[in-house]
Parts: C-alpha cells; structure tokens; sequence
C-alpha cells in the first residue's frame, strides 16, 4: 500500500481492511470446502471465524461510507478508525493462530497437500494484511 493519499489516508487503510477481512472470509469457506474430511472442530471454529471476520468487514463498510460522506474526517472519527485498524490487525494475528493449528493438529488437512499449499497462501495473504495496518499505525501520531 502507498502512503502518498494525504488526506485520504483514512479511507485508503478502511479500503484495504474492508478487502482484506472480505478474503479472510472467504478462506473460512475455501478451507471447509478443499478439505471435506475436515474435523469437526474445525469445522465450527472456521464457521465462527467466517461470522466474525465478516462483521469486521461490515464495520469497514460502514466506515467507508461514513468517511465518503464527510468534507473533513472529525478528530473522533479518525480515532475510531484507529481503533478499528488495530483489531482488525488482532484479528488476523488470531486467525494466522488457527491457520497454524490446522497445519499442525489435522489429520484431514496433513493428508492433503493442495491443502496445505492454499492454507500456506491464505496464511500469507493475512500476513500481508498484517504488515499493511502496521506501517500504517506506525506512521500515524501517539495518542
């Protein structure tokens, strides 16, 4: 991502969270979906990890909106958008979590080397998420 939007900023970074928590989504599904045989317990902590990353994206939308509409970004809702970087960055560390016990404790997935191949993929995608909201929060002032 480029840092070069000045004020814009905001909605350039609520642009990525929005993309980004969109295809951790989608990964929950393309992981039950790839690997059938999956345990059942993974099964149900990707299916709550779908819900969950799609009500961060849907905070991402409504942020955009909310920005899209303003002349000037206020200093609390700049604040808010903050906030909202930083869990989602949480989100990702967390889900990068799970990503690593499915690669060490299933069975279904250890026997499926496509799956391990687009689970490495999915891995790396949530990384490069990651490595984008913390450039931008480095950048941005304390407070």
């Amino acid at each position: 991502m480029q840092f070069y939007y000045g004020d814009k900023m905001p909605l350039r970074i609520l642009d990525e969270g929005e993309f980004w928590k969109h295809q951790e989504t989608e990964h929950t599904d393309v992981i039950r979906a790839l690997v059938p045989n999956l345990e059942q317990p993974f099964v149900d902590a990707l299916k709550a990890w779908e819900q969950a990353l799609a009500q961060t994206q849907a905070l991402f939308v409504r942020y955009i909106e909310t920005v899209s509409r303003m002349d000037q970004v206020t200093s609390e809702i700049y604040a808010q958008i903050i906030q909202l970087v930083r869990y989602a960055l949480q989100q990702s560390e967390h889900f990068i979590q799970l990503l690593n016990q499915l690669g060490k404790e299933s069975h279904a997935m250890k026997n499926n080397a496509t799956a391990i191949t687009v689970l490495n993929h999915i891995r790396r995608e949530s990384e490069y998420f990651i490595g984008i909201t913390q450039a931008y929060l480095a950048q941005e002032p304390a407070g």
